[in-house]
């Protein structure tokens, strides 16, 4: 079971910090310091995964509508973090969460190919999400609201791997590397002899060399955008 702090408790949680910056260094250094943040939203790949593929947990809806629900949240929690002094904010979309291995596992078939329905909820996903944030772009004054694509940077590393210097993206480096997740690597499930020729280092997160390529491609691409 997966512990997970609610987007509004993480809103009270920023307004907690903001209390104690302005206790710290005053209101006017605090607004300063909170304007010229920078401010990176990660969500929707477990949303889409774990909630609505694994557990069912959302089967009233259908993707298009909790697709719609996603983008609808991400969108409130940017306005929120916007209101409270956050300016420069960079939000993820999803990756292309059909080609991790738990996914392909899962609904890959034999051949534990990419998971389509998965991919296709992430791309559906990843458009509403990009037209809402370009419109909070221009709505909200002074903002610098950013939509960050890693699906298709990703995407890339795992089909074309030697390309970056990889040898193998259809499994994790944690045991077997198809199902095993998070706490499951443990002394019973021992990882692989080299895990820099791996994408996944388990089967769901990707591994530090991994996201060493990713984030380089993604401050190349997005930091003029975030920062000017």
């Amino acid at each position: 079971i997966q512990a997970v702090v609610s987007l509004s408790q993480q809103l009270q949680y920023f307004q907690e910090y903001i209390a104690k910056v302005k206790s710290i260094v005053g209101e006017e250094r605090a607004n300063f310091i909170i304007g010229n943040a920078l401010y990176l939203v990660v969500a929707g790949s477990d949303d889409i995964a774990n909630t609505y593929f694994t557990l069912r947990a959302r089967s009233n809806y259908d993707i298009p509508g909790y697709t719609d629900l996603m983008s609808d949240s991400a969108s409130n929690f940017v306005q929120e973090i916007y209101k409270l002094g956050a300016r420069k904010i960079g939000v993820f979309s999803a990756p292309p969460i059909g080609c991790v291995p738990s996914q392909r596992t899962a609904g890959g078939g034999p051949m534990r190919v990419c998971a389509d329905n998965s991919n296709q909820a992430a791309i559906l996903f990843n458009s509403k999400l990009k037209s809402k944030l370009d419109s909070l772009h221009q709505m909200l004054p002074n903002s610098r609201v950013v939509y960050i694509d890693v699906y298709s940077p990703l995407l890339q590393i795992i089909q074309t791997p030697t390309k970056y210097g990889f040898e193998i993206s259809e499994k994790g480096c944690c045991g077997t590397g198809a199902v095993e997740v998070a706490i499951l690597c443990n002394k019973f499930t021992p990882p692989c002899p080299n895990v820099n020729a791996h994408v996944f280092w388990d089967s769901y997160h990707p591994t530090e060399k991994t996201y060493r390529v990713l984030v380089t491609e993604l401050l190349d691409k997005y930091s003029r955008d975030l920062l000017g």
